[in-house]
């Protein structure tokens, strides 16, 4: 299994010393498509009172902050921001992955990774750098550029960019606009600038030479999921994915790491993976590179 280290960096406060808790609080509640009223009774508070919060003519309690953050499900690190517009010290820490007491959640993620062989795995941060892989994930990179693989490695890039597996994608108008469609539900979520950014370069990307036009098969209404199909050494391998998130996080980094796990969608694409991880068991050589070699 290949590991890479994981970028980290201070919350950013920036925006919190410029703008209230209120105006703060207001973006979220209008993100989450509710009402004054409805948050107030969510949160057991009279609409006057969170009126007055949202406005400046009360400065809220820090209990306060983060009953409503909770009640409007704000990830950790703008629950942070959150706490220091409102002149309070941040709540959550941000350790880096490497930090002793992450070591259950590194050897968790390990276990999960490794025990997913021989089918592909990875685990990214809140931006989809890519945190570790599994060995299982050879094949699917194998034509890309060295440039991409080189850390810090963004699995979406990696997966959309000319220089990537873009071209050995077989279903790659489905697959894109599943990538860009999952990819602003997170913005919608989370209101981050640089997922917004990515969004933006990723929708940029050219259509790759010699795109199949989407097919009647692609359409969702066929189909249980979307599945990623894939050029690849072994053979055109299919595959379904699912992500795993880490339950009741108290730390930023740990409540903004997931793990990809994907599936094979046919008997086909289990038979390859599994002969290819019998293969360098006995020694057979790796194919391709992996994200962290």
């Amino acid at each position: 299994m290949n590991t890479l280290s994981l970028a980290q960096s201070a919350p950013s406060t920036s925006p919190a010393t410029s703008r209230t808790v209120g105006d703060l609080l207001r973006e979220w509640r209008q993100r989450r498509r509710m009402s004054q009223l409805l948050l107030a009774a969510e949160a057991d508070i009279s609409t006057r009172h969170l009126s007055f919060v949202e406005s400046g003519r009360a400065m809220p309690s820090r209990e306060m902050v983060m009953h409503l953050a909770e009640r409007l499900d704000v990830p950790l690190r703008a629950r942070n921001a959150l706490l220091v517009a409102a002149g309070y010290a941040p709540l959550f820490r941000e350790r880096p992955l490497s930090d002793p007491q992450l070591s259950a959640a590194r050897e968790a993620v390990e276990l999960v990774l490794k025990g997913h062989e021989p089918y592909p795995a990875l685990a990214v941060d809140r931006h989809w750098t890519i945190v570790a892989t599994n060995n299982a994930l050879a094949p699917l990179l194998s034509g890309a550029s060295p440039n991409l693989l080189k850390p810090p490695v963004n699995a979406l890039r990696l997966t959309l960019h000319p220089d990537g597996i873009a071209s050995s994608i077989v279903n790659w108008h489905a697959w894109r606009e599943h990538v860009l469609a999952r990819l602003q539900r997170q913005i919608d979520v989370s209101a981050d600038e640089t997922l917004s950014a990515l969004r933006d370069e990723l929708a940029a990307y050219p259509t790759p030479p010699g795109a199949q036009p989407p097919e009647a098969g692609d359409s969702p209404l066929n189909q249980i999921a979307v599945p990623l199909r894939l050029r690849t050494p072994l053979g055109v391998l299919s595959f379904f994915s699912t992500t795993t998130v880490f339950g009741t996080p108290v730390d930023v980094t740990l409540s903004e790491l997931a793990i990809e796990a994907f599936f094979p969608a046919d008997p086909q694409t289990a038979a390859a993976l599994r002969d290819f991880a019998d293969n360098q068991r006995s020694g057979g050589g790796v194919l391709g590179t992996t994200a962290g070699a």
